[in-house]
């Protein structure tokens, strides 16, 4: 059975593509997410997830929080939309590590939960993700988790769990643009 590395940004995004995947392979979850801000927000966030791995039995493994590393990452790139270069800089660079880690602890393949949301740009992940994975002989599960209904399908799930589902997708930018579009 194949050995999955799955990158994970909260537990609510998470059931259905873990659910899938496990029918198939070996899961283990990775939460590398510098981008959530505040830190408060990436605690909670983590802190659901710990709880729903140990939950259902799977193993998660925790990068430190690394905020500073992503907001240089992402300086000069503050007013570009969603789904624009600053989101593309932000997959980069979580892609970027989960494949890194996928190949240190031996894993053939990694993923991400990501493409799940409607507000990820499935395409731009598959792309990066195919990206980090090619020289270091871990192949990237390229996907659209949000397709046949996937959105909705995790979204009943993470329901029926009761998980503390976040108001947005987790950057600073993101919370504000929120905000905005509410109307706060």
């Amino acid at each position: 059975m194949a050995r999955v590395l799955l990158h994970v940004c909260c537990a609510p995004c998470s059931p259905w593509v873990v659910e899938t995947l496990r029918r198939e392979a070996e899961v283990a979850l990775y939460y590398y997410n510098p981008n959530i801000h505040p830190e408060s927000e990436w605690r909670a966030r983590l802190a659901e997830l710990e709880r729903w791995a140990k939950d259902i039995g799977v193993p998660l493994v925790v990068e430190e929080y690394g905020a500073p590393e992503w907001f240089e990452r992402v300086k000069g790139l503050e007013k570009e939309p969603e789904r624009g270069a600053r989101c593309e800089a932000c997959l980069d660079m979580r892609l970027e590590r989960a494949a890194r880690k996928a190949e240190a602890l031996g894993f053939e393949r990694y993923g991400t939960v990501l493409t799940v949301s409607p507000h990820k740009d499935a395409a731009a992940v598959n792309r990066i993700g195919a990206s980090h994975g090619e020289g270091r002989g871990v192949e990237f599960i390229a996907a659209d988790w949000k397709k046949k209904d996937g959105y909705k399908i995790t979204t009943l799930m993470a329901r029926a769990e009761g998980f503390y589902r976040q108001a947005y997708c987790g950057c600073v930018y993101s919370r504000h643009a929120g905000k905005a579009a509410d109307g706060a």
